[in-house]
């Protein structure tokens, strides 16, 4: 028996014989099909061939340019893709959480992914701005989404990446934006940790002279302290109800000055006595302290002070600190737990002196010099006319 072809275009009215047999379809006549990889044949009906020809040669491109895309197969949603993917990935319970709120803030849940086109994300991207959300905040769920669409591009469930080529809202420099308080205003708000905020005192001093994440500062325990030697060991962090290792996997140890060992005795003899190095420096009933229970205290500490400062900011106050005083990016990376030198020259660039400062120093340290040299020449030469 002679085999069939991987591809044709046959007319479905005419049996070999001659005679009539039943249209693919109403009103279609011509029937093109076509094998895939897998050996699979697939087949559609037009009513024209020259619509039946161009929809096969589509095909035939899409195969040899490794674009092809298995209609049944393509027919899974963004949503049923993401849920089976997910549950593949070796993710902490953070970047779970956040992947998820990214796919659920999708508008193209419902679409197969064969369906999908760029006017598609490119709607879900306008709805977040419309929405408000921050640019940044935009750009990061923007990138857990795509995260979802390179695998489903890899599986070969999409023929192409349909958020290449998006453009985003785009972010403010963060040299316009960054607030970072004054030494004064850091010490005003800790001079003001009396009465019912006492407790705040030991916490805003470890943001602002160690420099730990929100989320590291209450996952501390008494025994992550080394009060002899003056240093901090960060290996975990409180976040939403539970204890999680430190954003990008960023234990570390940091080193703290005398003034901070003893902000820190004080509050463990105000606040957590006793003998067990695991109980943790700040906690209530619930356990230790989330974001959502030290955010309102220093809200009202703020209000009451009278200063524009977030919490996040004393972190940028310790980063700016370390630059004035010379520290380069990769001791200011490891202090700061960044996932990489990278993400400390994208948050602090602009802190450190530019080429031209530099170069200014540079020269003013050379024209002292020479007056310097200068000066004592005429000097010598005074002298010894005067003999």
């Amino acid at each position: 028996m002679k085999r069939n072809p991987r591809s044709s275009v046959e007319d479905r009215w005419h049996r070999a014989d001659g005679s009539p047999s039943k249209a693919f379809g109403r009103g279609r006549r011509w029937r093109a099909r076509y094998v895939d990889e897998c050996g699979r044949e697939h087949a559609r009906g037009f009513a024209r061939k020259v619509d039946a020809q161009a929809w096969l040669n589509e095909v035939t491109a899409a195969q040899v340019t490794g674009t092809y895309v298995d209609p049944k197969q393509g027919s899974v949603t963004f949503d049923q893709f993401y849920r089976e993917w997910s549950q593949r990935q070796v993710w902490v319970a953070g970047t779970m959480a956040a992947m998820d709120l990214a796919a659920r803030s999708t508008t193209f849940g419902d679409v197969p992914l064969i369906d999908l086109r760029p006017s598609h994300v490119e709607a879900w991207v306008k709805a977040m701005h419309d929405k408000g959300l921050q640019p940044s905040t935009i750009r990061t769920r923007f990138g857990n989404v795509r995260a979802a669409l390179r695998a489903a591009e890899r599986d070969r469930l999409l023929p192409r990446d349909p958020a290449a080529h998006i453009k985003l809202p785009r972010v403010p420099r963060r040299d316009t934006t960054m607030r970072i308080p004054t030494p004064n205003e850091v010490g005003r708000l800790m001079a003001a940790c009396t009465g019912h905020l006492r407790v705040l005192r030991a916490f805003i001093a470890v943001c602002a002279f160690a420099g730990l994440r929100l989320g590291e500062v209450c996952g501390l325990r008494v025994g992550d302290i080394d009060f002899l030697r003056g240093e901090i060991t960060v290996e975990r962090q409180s976040q939403r109800g539970e204890i999680r290792p430190p954003k990008y996997g960023s234990s570390r140890t940091v080193y703290i000055p005398a003034g901070l060992v003893e902000e820190l005795a004080e509050h463990v003899r105000l606040f957590c006595p006793g003998d067990d190095p695991d109980r943790w420096l700040w906690s209530n009933a619930k356990g230790p302290w989330t974001a959502d229970v030290v955010e309102p205290r220093f809200a009202r500490l703020r209000e009451k002070v009278g200063v524009e400062c977030r919490l996040h900011d004393l972190r940028h106050f310790h980063a700016s600190g370390l630059i004035a005083a010379g520290c380069d990016v990769v001791t200011v990376q490891r202090a700061m737990g960044h996932k990489d030198a990278t993400t400390t020259l994208n948050t602090y660039s602009h802190l450190w002196p530019k080429a031209e400062d530099r170069t200014r120093k540079a020269a003013e340290a050379m024209l002292a010099e020479s007056t310097a040299d200068a000066l004592r020449t005429n000097e010598d030469a005074n002298h010894s006319d005067l003999g």
